[in-house]
């Protein structure tokens, strides 16, 4: 199939026209074809959906879309303040921006999928109706699972990230096993299976090897044999995603730490002139960039190194590690690649929420 086609053959990926019946909305990516994948952390699963996608394509990808949450709120009928968006997708073709929202608060609260085209516009998917495929999370925290992580309880990161690859998705996030940081992998079409890694790590700013606190954002990169990783505080971990075994623990090389107190949210990865970059947004710190290039030479971090702070009892400088250059763009709190030639972020600032597209080389 033409990868820029938008028209998808049910049969070939397993999907049938049906009421999806998601429970919430997670992270979301597209595969080339324009399959959207989405994770459901109250519902343990992964959902494969057809949105039929055919606008045509915004071919200078400029995108500047001032505070979107007043028509959002507007079109959904509630007040801004009850919009949580938990991920931003971009179609592979038509460039159409796709927000996976929830809708209120607490147990009353709605997931939306909602649409927004490059002039503003504003529709939603109806998932009720539409062709689908679903798997289950066998492996999920019970509902009732007391364990917590980073204040959230474990069962609500099931799945914290996910990432399609050759037909994999690499799904990030927590399972149900003594070491629950996990990094499973399922083959689409769906067929049942699935294979799984316990994951851990050195966190240098807590000064100690880790396994239940899951990746909260991640991207492959180098051609898709590594990936990079970030966890809450922020450490920022390779991954070798060559020769993996299913059910053997993998353990990570930590290359950063970006400072405590501080939560990840977002990875993005993005080539200029040959050379591929990464970006990272994070919740209490600024977007930072980081050459792929410096990744591999850069040595394990395995202790916490404290010679730049001259505090042997504190905690570990955010300066060690890979090098980095933090950005001028403030408030980002999602990232999404634009076909390699812009990178979509949604910004958050006192005024309220924006999406705004960057020129890969201006960044």
């Amino acid at each position: 199939m033409n990868k820029n086609s938008t028209t998808v053959d049910l049969r070939e990926y397993g999907l049938e026209t049906g009421n999806t019946q998601i429970k919430s909305l997670g992270p979301m990516v597209f595969s080339p074809q324009g399959i959207l994948f989405i994770g459901d952390n109250v519902g343990a699963a992964i959902l494969a959906i057809d949105i039929s996608d055919t606008d045509s394509s915004n071919e200078n990808h400029t995108i500047n879309l001032q505070n979107i949450d007043v028509p959002l709120a507007s079109y959904l009928g509630c007040n801004k303040a009850d919009l949580l968006v938990r991920d931003i997708a971009v179609h592979p073709t038509s460039q159409n921006i796709y927000l996976a929202v929830m809708r209120g608060t607490g147990d009353e609260s709605q997931p939306v999928l909602v649409k927004v085209q490059h002039d503003g516009s504003i529709s939603s998917v109806d998932l009720s109706n539409i062709p689908f495929s679903k798997t289950i999370l066998s492996d999920a925290p019970d509902v009732n699972d007391p364990r917590i992580v980073s204040r959230d309880p474990l069962r609500t990161v099931t799945v914290t990230d996910i990432c399609y690859v050759d037909g994999i998705l690499l799904i990030a996030g927590a399972s149900n096993e003594e070491f629950s940081s996990t990094l499973r992998r399922i083959p689409f079409p769906f067929d049942g299976t699935s294979q799984r890694n316990s994951l851990e790590i050195f966190h240098v700013s807590h000064g100690k090897y880790e396994t239940a606190a899951p990746i909260r954002t991640f991207v492959p990169y180098e051609n898709n044999t590594s990936l990079l990783a970030s966890y809450t505080c922020t450490p920022v971990v390779q991954f070798s995603l060559e020769d993996l075994e299913d059910n053997t623990h993998l353990m990570g090389k930590t290359v950063a730490e970006l400072g405590a107190h501080n939560r990840p949210l977002d990875i993005v990865s993005y080539k200029v002139g040959g050379d591929e970059f990464l970006l990272i947004s994070n919740a209490n710190h600024p977007l930072t960039k980081i050459a792929c290039q410096n990744i591999d030479t850069q040595d394990s971090l395995t202790v916490p190194d404290r010679s730049l702070d001259d505090n042997r009892d504190g905690p570990l400088s955010p300066l060690s590690g890979v090098p980095r250059t933090e950005l001028p763009h403030p408030g980002v709190r999602k990232l999404a690649n634009i076909n390699g030639s812009a990178v979509l972020m949604y910004q958050e600032d006192d005024s309220g929420m924006h999406l705004r597209s960057y020129e890969t080389s201006e960044l």
